[in-house]
């Protein structure tokens, strides 16, 4: 693809540096949101079929090409092309190969800004569930070995000095208190991870007939963006998830120093 073929390249005359091309592409690491970004188009053509935006007939030719893609990729039979820079161009590249241009109606009533907002939505909302049941069955683990030693004694350590004999219990169960907080801190997020920005495009919606509800229950969202602004500007709750994973890090670090210690 040259340089002047790309979103961005209409104001270029010459191609980029080898170097610059790939310092500037992402599908290094955001192909980990292939599914999320398959995912979110399906919602987005039906949504489209649904509203009769797009014909039923060009719907149903963009919905049969998404499949057979996530199908492709769930199998491990797609690669990835740096050339196309992001998830987004070279899902969008493989769908045109499959189906021809009318994989270019998939972007009706859709920009990449909404489309870039609704994959990370689902990124987290997909993955917060593995790290939820994680969590309990750590905390899980922590009340069987409890139990199993309330009359187990140590010694309880300030600075790095022998302090106050305790149980092993409860000095397990003080992870487990703090592995609950992390657990708590998580679900508070689910909230804010659970809203869709698809349907915002650019930044101040559009004018096509769309149903923003619609899609947002196919891909399992309670709720919508009240403000097509911050639907496609809010990252809060990428930081929000960000700092809860690394409180859990911390937790979990201090934890494993500590076993090895014993150890």
């Amino acid at each position: 693809m040259s340089v002047t073929d790309k979103p961005w390249g209409g104001r270029f005359t010459a191609e980029n540096d080898a170097l610059a091309e790939k310092f500037g592409a992402s599908i290094s690491f955001d192909q980990q949101m292939a599914y999320e970004d398959l995912q979110g188009s399906l919602a987005h053509v039906q949504m489209l079929a649904h509203t009769k935006i797009l014909s039923a007939i060009d719907a149903k030719k963009i919905e049969t090409g998404l499949k057979a893609l996530m199908n492709e990729l769930q199998a491990g039979k797609i690669t990835f092309d740096v050339e196309l820079e992001d998830i987004h161009m070279n899902i969008e590249m493989l769908l045109t190969q499959k189906i021809g241009p009318v994989a270019g109606k998939l972007h009706t009533a859709r920009s990449r800004n909404d489309q870039v907002a609704t994959d990370l939505h689902l990124y987290l909302k997909n993955r917060l569930p593995i790290i939820q049941q994680a969590i309990w069955e750590l905390q899980a683990a922590i009340v069987k070995k409890a139990s199993a030693n309330v009359t187990t004694i140590m010694p309880g350590y300030t600075h790095l000095q022998h302090a106050q004999p305790i149980s092993y219990a409860h000095y397990l169960l003080a992870y487990y208190q703090m592995f609950k907080r992390d657990a708590e801190r998580f679900a508070f997020s689910e909230k804010h991870l659970d809203l869709s920005p698809l349907g915002a495009a650019a930044l101040a919606g559009t004018t096509f007939p769309i149903d923003r509800k619609y899609s947002a229950n196919l891909l399992g969202f309670s709720q919508i963006y009240q403000n097509s602004l911050d639907a496609v500007s809010d990252r809060d709750f990428v930081v929000e998830f960000l700092s809860n994973a690394s409180i859990l890090m911390m937790h979990l670090s201090r934890f494993c120093e500590e076993i090895v210690l014993w150890c």
